[in-house]
């Protein structure tokens, strides 16, 4: 339930909308720990975005040479009769 940053999905504004009603109830402490949590939250979710975007890179390892491994996928390939006509 991801929308783009800086835009809330209807279904995030209802959520929000629906614990806020509850947040009314909590002492100011546990207000403030609730903000401590979501705050962590936010600074954990960046830095694991960017985690998983850097290995990323180089993430295919393998022992085979790229040429080994392009005719592996080349002879790996079938095709039907039906398929190759033009």
């Amino acid at each position: 339930m991801r929308a783009k940053e800086g835009k809330m999905t209807h279904a995030e504004k209802n959520i929000i909308k629906t614990y806020s009603i509850l947040f009314e109830n909590l002492s100011s402490i546990g207000k403030l720990e609730l903000l401590e949590r979501l705050a962590k939250s936010l600074k954990k979710e960046r830095k694991s975005n960017e985690d998983e975007f850097f290995k990323s890179f180089g993430a295919f390892a393998s022992e085979k040479s790229a040429e080994d491994i392009i005719a592996e996928i080349k002879s790996s390939r079938r095709f039907k009769v039906d398929d190759l006509k033009l």
